[in-house]
C-alpha cells in the first residue's frame, strides 16, 4: 500500500529534507450539479434541511469558534 503514494522531498524548518505525501486524491471531473429540492420528497424534509444548512447564520445556539459572532 505505500508503494501507491507519491512522495515529494522538501526542506523542513532545520533545513533538512524531508518526505513529504503527495497528492493522495484520485483525478477526474465533476458529473453536474444536482438539485438538493430533488433529493428531498416531503415538505417537512426541505424545512429540516434548511434549518440545518443554515443553522449557522440564524441559531442562537452557536458552537466553537461562532461564539465570537456578534449577535445582531
Amino acid at each position: 500500500m505505500a508503494d501507491e503514494y507519491q512522495y515529494d522531498e522538501k526542506e523542513n524548518f532545520d533545513g533538512k529534507k524531508v518526505k513529504v505525501l503527495g497528492a493522495t486524491y484520485e483525478t477526474g471531473k465533476a458529473e453536474g450539479c444536482s438539485d438538493w429540492r430533488a433529493k428531498l420528497e416531503t415538505r417537512d424534509e426541505k424545512v429540516n434541511y434548511l434549518k440545518s444548512a443554515l443553522r449557522y447564520w440564524y441559531s442562537k445556539d452557536w458552537y466553537g469558534s461562532e461564539k465570537r459572532k456578534q449577535e445582531v
